[in-house]
């Protein structure tokens, strides 16, 4: 399979890079519209309580969704602000769409008791489509924002999405900016010239290309995230780079055996494209543990980062090939390194595990279990602005708020929908658990109980009182939705669908790496230590997000919870790399056994011949990552913190040492398989490698 790809684009590179330039003119031109698609529903769950009585509140409820605006820094009580407040009031109530604004002088709480801030909340009609919903929100906070004050900010309800997707944007184009450049001079330290620099440039972009695309095509039937644009990019870019890295590194090894350049594209595609299929069919299936859980959210994450996995992986079996075809005759060939040079560091790195292989692992693996510990602590929220960056407009709306409002103002609350024939007693106790509960009239017989938490709107106290509700409620048509109530069904869903995830993902990287190393013990040695390694990154997280250490410095605050995106996205993610990494030295470790028979040498060999390109895959990856930290997004920080650490955690500690050490305890029997497995994997397993056996043994580096 691998040969013949090989062959289509070698035979015709011109045809072949015309068509990923039509994909990159499609991606960056069709495939940006998707910015404006963007969703923040991430904590919908289809079929939950909380979904369906949304969704009832939406068809019945003539008040729809509610945006804030606040006027502060100077006093409002002033004549001529309070007439402009009053115009500008006015003038909403007129704006086709909009339902209600309150007058914030005369109703009770939008006005700050310091007389420097105001409120004005504007609720729109319900039922309104999207395209409405759009000029209405436009019009309402176009004219609210010309109100004559020094401060003046407007955000919430669906136009918080509108600003999120626009900060996406802006973050991906910032990320880019700084990574691009900084990923370019790293490859030309790695490779030393500009052409073999600027090929594994083209496949990312190529890949960023078609993240887009993806997107936009997925767009058209489900809900995109505002944070798949940037968790699809990094991934995209890192794991493109990635691969081309790996490619390069093989091809020019391969010129040292052969002047011909289509047989060293060949040679190369047939051996290190094998690594590559393999780390992109285990990248995918991790993934695809995102796809058993009901949330449109993590569904639509798992299958756009599936999807930029897939179309990186092509690009570097398609793509690649046909530019080395084309202009691989212009790359130079490795340098022979001098006898005994080779890799010297990483065998010297791989003999002293497998030497001292107990006590690497009495001190490594305590070490990340200490580093996993918060995990154990960790607690998941909705979140609110202060996720996001100081200098955006809903995060200053909030701070105002907070800053000359009680806690509380402002706060989504629990969501009570009482149906008809509900008994008047079951109400009055549900109303009874709060005194600040307040009932609204619908239509059909059926009310709304808006009990504000004493908390945050995700808060323990609101988590808690959406479960007094639904004790209360006994077996009454009453249902709870709110933020709150998104929150306790959400983490619900992952601890029930939790497992069946973890099976289906450990199930599927078990069958492809026994496929690709034809052993049962080498996928569980690999599991285990990639657990480890991900526990550690996780802990990590934990401790600086969610319990605040050492967050400023990355720009960040202590949440008290981390972000209900991150855990699953980073273990998700961070699982498929670690597979990365350890494809990369089993290929190598597994050509040394297969040419010299030696199990021990072979360990040494493999990390000795793979220990550079992991090193330096790592590296451009923690770049790549680094680069979409500094746009200040909390949920993104968390992501981008969590898999910088799995990377570089797994690509040092866990594959230079616990992997050698662990190969030197199970010796012979890593490769073990029982018979008829065995012969299964004789039988169908692909090998589709340069001839090893039969070729001079000649030092190479990669």
């Amino acid at each position: 399979m691998l040969s013949a790809l090989a062959r289509a684009a070698t035979r015709r590179p011109l045809t072949v890079m015309l068509l990923w330039g039509l994909l990159l003119l499609l991606g960056f031109g069709l495939g940006t519209g998707v910015f404006a698609r963007l969703s923040d529903n991430v904590p919908e769950v289809p079929g939950t309580e909380s979904e369906s009585a949304a969704q009832y509140l939406d068809r019945v409820d003539p008040a729809g969704e509610t945006v804030t605006g606040v006027v502060s820094g100077t006093a409002v009580s002033d004549p001529e602000l309070r007439a402009d407040v009053e115009r500008a009031v006015a003038d909403v109530r007129e704006v086709a769409g909009v339902a209600a604004v309150p007058d914030p002088y005369t109703t009770p709480g939008l006005t700050a008791e310091d007389g420097q801030a105001l409120i004005i909340p504007v609720t729109l009609t319900g039922g309104l489509d999207d395209g409405a919903e759009e000029r209405t929100l436009d019009a309402a906070a176009d004219r609210i924002r010309e109100i004559e004050a020094p401060d003046v900010r407007v955000s919430g309800g669906p136009l918080l999405g509108q600003q999120l997707g626009e900060r996406a944007q802006e973050d991906v184009r910032n990320a880019e900016l700084i990574s691009l450049p900084v990923v370019l001079a790293l490859l030309l330290v790695v490779f030393g010239g500009l052409r073999s620099a600027l090929l594994p440039l083209i496949v990312a972009v190529s890949g960023i290309a078609g993240a887009f695309l993806a997107l936009f095509v997925f767009s058209e039937v489900t809900d995109i995230s505002v944070y798949a644009i940037q968790v699809t990019t990094m991934l995209g870019l890192g794991l493109a780079v990635d691969y081309a890295l790996l490619m390069l590194v093989r091809f020019r090894e391969e010129r040292r055996q052969t002047d011909d350049v289509v047989e060293a594209v060949h040679r190369t595609v047939a051996a290190a494209g094998r690594t590559v299929l393999f780390s992109g069919l285990t990248v995918a299936v991790s993934l695809t543990g995102l796809l058993v859980f009901p949330s449109v959210f993590l569904r639509s994450m798992g299958l756009a980062v599936a999807a930029v996995v897939v179309i990186d992986m092509l690009a570097a079996l398609t793509l690649l090939p046909a530019l080395l075809a084309r202009f691989g005759g212009r790359i130079p060939p490795a340098k022979t390194p001098e006898r005994g040079e080779e890799g010297r560091f990483f065998a010297r790195v791989a003999r002293f595990a497998a030497r001292r292989r107990v006590a690497v692992l009495a001190v490594v693996v305590p070490a990340l279990l200490v580093m996993a510990l918060p995990v154990s602590g960790m607690s998941i929220a909705v979140g609110d602005a202060r996720q996001l960056p100081t200098d955006t407009e809903a995060r200053r709306l909030h701070d105002t708020v907070a800053g000359h409002f009680p806690p509380g103002t402002g706060v989504s609350p629990v969501t009570v929908v009482v149906g008809p024939g509900t008994d008047a007693a079951t109400a009055d106790r549900i109303r009874a658990l709060s005194p600040r509960a307040g009932t609204r009239e619908l239509p059909g017989g059926a009310a709304v109980i808006e009990i504000p938490p004493p908390g945050g709107a995700d808060g323990r106290e609101a988590t808690e009182l959406v479960e007094r509700v639904r004790e209360v409620r006994g077996d009454e048509p009453v249902e709870v939705t709110g933020t709150a109530a998104r929150l306790v069904d959400f983490r619900a869903m992952l601890a029930e669908r939790g497992p069946w995830a973890a099976v289906t993902v450990l199930a599927g990287i078990f069958l492809l790496l026994f496929a690709f190393t034809g052993s049962v013990l080498l996928p569980l040695r690999t599991i285990a230590t990639t657990l480890l390694s991900l526990g550690a990154a996780l802990g990590a997280v934990v401790w600086v997000f969610q319990d605040g250490h050492l967050a400023g410095l990355l720009g960040a605050e202590g949440l008290g919870a981390l972000s209900l995106t991150a855990p699953p996205l980073i273990v998700a993610i961070a699982f498929g790399l670690a597979m990365d990494y350890e494809l990369f030295i089993l290929a190598r470790m597994r050509e040394a056994r297969q040419r010299t028979g030696d199990d021990r040498e072979a360990v040494v060999a493999g990390l000795r011949r793979s220990g550079r390109v992991v090193t330096c895959a790592a590296l451009l990856l923690a770049v790549v990552f680094g680069a979409f930290m500094t746009g200040g997004f909390s949920p993104i920080l968390q992501i981008g913190l969590g898999l910088t650490l799995a990377v570089l955690v797994d690509a040092t500690v866990v594959r230079m040492l616990l992997v050698p050490a662990t190969m030197a305890v199970l010796g012979r029997r890593a490769w073990w398989a029982p018979g008829p497995l065995r012969r299964a994997h004789d039988r169908f397993g692909l090998r589709e490698e340069p001839g090893e056996e039969s070729r001079p043994r000649v030092p190479t580096a990669v």
